[in-house]
């Protein structure tokens, strides 16, 4: 147990970099980093807030079979399917997005320890339909898995933030299939645009590379269709207006609503469900899906909380905000 504590310690905290000819990635509204391992490892151990107990939970994420059938054969309607945690399959007009691939058992550098799946993976990597494109908001383990990259290296175009192109050409994949973006920059293919946008975050991979690579949500326009995928975030009441009066508003966005808890050290870089709607409303989504919970232990909030919670603010909202079932898959109507 203590050694996954840690790892998750050097997920959630880092270190700064040492190397100060780096250049050092920051966010639009926050201009400290002010959380690091050692403060992390502080809170976990000796900090008075309860953690819950993983493998009491299990048995309570919703999850269903996904429809084989349906996600190679869709129709004419936007559909989208939850695979867990960040991992959608976007599917329209003939074209197959995946959102932040993570389809190990752990999200963690090995394979032996780390934050390990509530349940099982909803759909073999191998089962998935022909991929188009990916979409990655962030290095962070739990967004990005190097052993999911190279089993998805076929006929795929990456779209990444700026300054993880090396990553991935490390990782075998030729340059001319990945297209780095900074903030606001876009890419075209196929009537496929995708913009990378700006998010309240940060990044690491070890404990000496902290935002030394840069994180983005992503607006993706298919055809007459917006979708908008967050990432990872903390609120600001900034960026998420912006973006919404840019784009005009999304027919779909993809939100987190977990691991925000406890709050002193998550508030700035993890929504929590209330800071989730205010996203929603922010870059005026017409309907929203909650995601970043239910699949990896990685805070202390009872694995069922953010659901519960999103389910108490339906009464307020102007446009669905909903949870989805691990392997579900919703469609949008015209």
């Amino acid at each position: 147990m203590t050694s996954i504590i840690l790892l998750i310690g050097v997920l959630i905290g880092g270190c700064k970099t040492t190397d100060d000819e780096q250049r050092i990635f920051e966010n639009n509204h926050v201009t400290h980093m002010d959380k690091n391992f050692f403060e992390f490892a502080k809170m976990r151990f000796f900090g008075e807030e309860e953690w819950a107990d993983p493998s009491e939970q299990a048995d309570l994420v919703p999850v269903t079979n996904i429809d084989i059938e349906q996600i190679n054969n869709p129709g004419d309607k936007l559909q989208v399917s939850w695979l867990g945690h960040s991992t959608f399959l976007i599917q329209y007009q003939g074209i197959n997005i995946l959102t932040d691939p993570v389809f190990s058992d752990r999200a963690s550098p090995v394979s032996f320890a780390g934050p390990k799946r509530y349940t099982e993976v909803a759909l073999n990597i191998d089962a998935l339909p022909d991929i188009d494109y990916v979409v990655i908001s962030h290095n962070h383990y739990d967004h990005l898995d190097t052993e999911s990259i190279k089993a998805l290296n076929k006929n795929v175009k990456f779209l990444v933030p700026e300054a993880m192109q090396a990553l991935f050409e490390d990782l075998g994949v030729a340059s001319e299939k990945i297209s780095e973006l900074p903030w606001w920059q876009q890419a075209n293919y196929q009537g496929v645009t995708f913009t990378a946008t700006p998010s309240q975050h940060w990044s690491a991979r070890s404990l000496f590379d902290r935002n030394t690579v840069h994180w983005a949500s992503w607006a993706i326009t298919i055809g007459d269709r917006k979708v908008w995928f967050a990432g990872d975030t903390g609120y600001n009441p900034h960026d998420f207006k912006d973006i919404g009066k840019r784009f005009g508003g999304f027919d779909l966005a993809l939100i987190p609503i977990g691991a925000y808890a406890p709050r002193s050290f998550m508030k700035l870089y993890h929504v929590n469900v209330d800071e989730a709607v205010e996203i929603h409303k922010d870059i005026q989504s017409d309907f929203s899906v909650g995601m970043h919970w239910g699949t990896f232990p990685l805070t202390a909030e009872p694995v069922m909380e953010p659901k519960q919670w999103l389910e108490k603010k339906q009464g307020v909202l102007d446009a669905p905000f909903v949870t989805m079932e691990i392997g579900g898959t919703i469609f949008l109507q015209q």
